[in-house]
């Protein structure tokens, strides 16, 4: 079958197969085990054209022009065999994501299973804001839940409407699949509380941020919470997905007392097509030398990487420790020339607000914020070196050389 004929059969299959269930629930036979069986037989062949669309070059540019409706079907059909772990080898559910993201981007939609309906009793005033959005509390399903709504919608046109659009998308098609202790919880996209603009929903952190809570609750809990934010950070590097926006800001403190990473808006998919991976976007005391001076650090490519996020994680120990990220006194451009000069804060001792830091957590921290990206160590070491008690971490450093 030509690439174009499977395409165009894949996108006929949903709306036959939404027809065929209707009738059979219309008819009583929606649970027969004959008729479930021919629709597993049939969802196992799509998977297989599935795969075969993503090896071929040709049925991929036949996929991105896809538009309306049909783009929508075939968005559908791919997240539909993704969730039902149809797609048994990674490298095929790596690659349904990717033609979902650049599908995504081309045609402005996203998959219907990502929106949610039923979120009441949403309150009048943010709770935070942004530059970009706001945070509102409402209830789903009797929870409570957090509705991040792009506020800087309304005020765009054209192509800064576009680009805003395109970040939400990217945010929630990275962040859906997220599923870790660590990671804090997608729940949908909603799209009925604000006219014309669409929400990401999650569940309410009324613990609030990991510098809050530190800032009322003292520092006792620091290493608890940064073993729980490097377990997070190593999910996410593991499948494939660098956050590029660590600081205090965007960790959580859930209900049972646990670090959550929060804010995906930076983040992207460490493969080389990523469509957002020279967003430079991002908050200048966290960023590591080669996204302040890519010119410096390599060919002059902006690209955050799992290298960044670990270098941005050794300034997050630093603002958990002493409630300030690096040269946090400094204005930005005199924290830059410090950071791409290589100076790198002093170990904190004795100041007001600042906690003790060990000997041994301190050598791991300056290890996060080496110079150079490749002097860094993994995050999988990153993770061990944090473990906590701190007396599992005793063993590690040996096996932090790179």
């Amino acid at each position: 079958m030509a690439c174009d004929d499977v395409v165009v059969a894949i996108v006929q299959s949903l709306k036959c197969r939404k027809t065929l269930l209707e009738l059979s629930a219309n008819l009583g036979l929606a649970n027969e085990p004959k008729f479930r069986a021919a629709l597993r037989t049939d969802e196992e062949r799509i998977a297989r054209m599935l795969v075969s669309i993503f090896t071929s070059e040709s049925a991929e540019k036949t996929v991105l022009g896809l538009e309306g409706d049909a783009a929508q079907y075939f968005l559908d059909v791919v997240q539909g065999t993704l969730d039902k772990g149809l797609l048994i080898a990674q490298e095929h559910s790596r690659m349904a994501q990717r033609i979902i993201r650049k599908l995504a981007a081309s045609c402005d939609r996203l998959p219907s299973s990502l929106f949610i309906s039923g979120v009441t009793e949403k309150e009048d005033h943010p709770m935070f804001g942004g530059g970009y959005g706001d945070i509102y509390r409402a209830s789903h399903n009797s929870r409570t839940v957090a509705l991040k709504y792009m506020r800087a919608v309304h005020f765009m046109r054209g192509s800064d409407l576009r680009r805003v659009r395109l970040k939400f998308c990217s945010e929630a098609l990275v962040w859906k699949d997220l599923r870790h202790a660590n990671i804090l919880p997608f729940l949908g996209i909603e799209k009925d509380s604000f006219p014309s603009s669409l929400c990401m929903v999650s569940p309410w952190m009324e613990h609030g941020t990991a510098i809050n809570y530190v800032k009322e609750h003292g520092h006792a809990n620091i290493d608890k919470l940064l073993y729980e934010i490097s377990k997070g950070l190593q999910y996410l590097h593991s499948r494939g997905i660098v956050h590029g926006d660590l600081r205090g800001a965007n960790v959580l403190i859930n209900k049972d007392w646990s670090a959550c990473l929060a804010d995906f808006g930076l983040s992207i998919f460490s493969d080389a097509t990523s469509t957002m991976s020279t967003n430079r976007a991002g908050s200048l005391h966290w960023m590591a030398p080669e996204l302040l001076d890519p010119d410096g650090f390599g060919d002059g490519t902006f690209a955050r990487t799992p290298a960044s996020d670990v270098y941005a994680f050794g300034c997050l120990c630093l603002e958990l420790y002493t409630g300030q990220p690096p040269f946090a006194h400094l204005r930005e451009p005199a924290a830059m020339m410090k950071i791409l000069s290589g100076e790198r804060p002093e170990r904190p001792s004795g100041t007001p607000g600042a906690h003790s830091i060990s000997n041994l957590r301190w050598l791991h921290i300056t290890a996060c914020w080496a110079q150079k990206p490749a002097a860094r160590p993994k995050t999988e070491v990153v993770a061990e070196s944090m473990a906590w008690p701190a007396s599992e971490a005793g063993d590690v450093w040996p096996r932090i050389a790179r």
